[in-house]
């Protein structure tokens, strides 16, 4: 998958929440087939998918309401009390849910869309316009921010000894986050590079990297082993041996076996 060299939107990474599998895989495989999305992560319970979106960064979430744990509403309840005390954005919300009966609470959260299973790809592909067209500055970036947009998914500026160099991200392996830095591992050697790895994921999560760990970004095509025993999962990229947190597991095998 590439970005549009010519302007267009980028493409959504959302988050699936949803504590039956089967409802999940179903939202998956709808929202993987609409030509707006980029990339899909999945989590199984509300309280999964709160360490998800505090460790990454979504476009939106598309959310289960009755959860044995937690609600999804008590959920979007939570984002929305942490974006006001840290003045970050939280993600948009789209409810997914059997029950008619919680609409009203629902756009009382300010959610984007309200949408009743069973699920049909032209009412899903509707909401995912609803999230385009709540998001214009983000998925529709224009002039000089898509211009940097475009040069970011394509390589990393690295200021070394008063020389610039260019890192080319296809040249990457494992992005890892160092307090404000992040270090570009590749075969040759690493490069410090003062950026946020939430930038990165961003922009190359529709190119082929998936975000394993609070700390770690990594190219899937380079994954050459996945490990898992008592201690937890980890993988092997290129020559770095990479943790994997629970929360993004799943998402990770998954793609794997998928090939991409």
């Amino acid at each position: 998958m590439t970005v549009p060299s010519d302007g267009s939107p980028r493409l959504l990474h959302v988050l699936v929440v949803d504590d039956e599998p089967p409802a999940v895989d179903e939202l998956r495989f709808l929202l993987e087939g609409n030509d707006q999305v980029g990339s899909v992560a999945t989590a199984g319970s509300a309280k999964q998918a709160a360490e998800m979106i505090v460790e990454g960064s979504f476009d939106a979430v598309f959310l289960d309401i009755e959860m044995p744990d937690l609600s999804g509403l008590a959920l979007t309840r939570e984002l929305r009390g942490s974006r006001t005390q840290t003045q970050l954005a939280s993600p948009l919300i789209v409810f997914v849910t059997a029950y008619e009966h919680h609409a009203v609470e629902a756009f009382e959260v300010d959610a984007v869309d309200y949408v009743l299973k069973p699920i049909g790809a032209d009412r899903l592909a509707q909401a995912v316009r609803r999230v385009v067209a709540a998001l214009p500055a983000v998925v529709r970036p224009v002039g000089a921010e898509a211009e940097a947009q475009r040069e970011l998914a394509r390589r990393v500026p690295v200021e070394a000894n008063g020389r610039t160099i260019f890192i080319e991200r296809q040249d990457v392996h494992v992005v890892e986050a160092s307090r404000d830095y992040v270090k570009l591992h590749t075969a040759q050697k690493s490069h410090l590079v003062r950026i946020p790895i939430s930038a990165l994921e961003q922009v190359w999560s529709p190119l082929g990297f998936l975000r394993v760990h609070r700390s770690y970004l990594v190219s899937v095509e380079k994954v050459r082993e996945l490990r898992t025993d008592d201690g937890g999962t980890t993988i092997v990229v290129g020559n770095i041996e990479v943790p994997v947190s629970r929360t993004y597991a799943r998402d990770l095998k998954q793609r794997l076996l998928k090939g991409r």
